[in-house]
């Protein structure tokens, strides 16, 4: 029992350094806390493909532009 709420601390000032730790702790420790959240926050991002989204008009557009043109 006493484990589990060691780790739950342990848990919670980790996260509590991760999440306000630049704002809270001066110099170098602060710096830590942000780095960690920007690799954090890349870390997530990356994980994710970057997909271009099409657009479903598209070859409406460019027969409605086509028209134009032809004006």
């Amino acid at each position: 029992m006493r484990s589990k709420n060691l780790w739950t601390i342990i848990g919670i000032l980790v996260l509590l350094f991760i999440g306000i730790g630049d704002t809270v702790l001066p110099g170098s420790l602060g710096k830590a806390s942000k780095n960690t959240r920007q690799s954090i926050n890349q870390f997530i991002v990356g994980l994710f493909p970057d997909k271009e989204f099409t657009n479903p008009n598209e070859r409406t557009e460019k027969a409605v532009e086509e028209v134009d043109n032809k004006r």
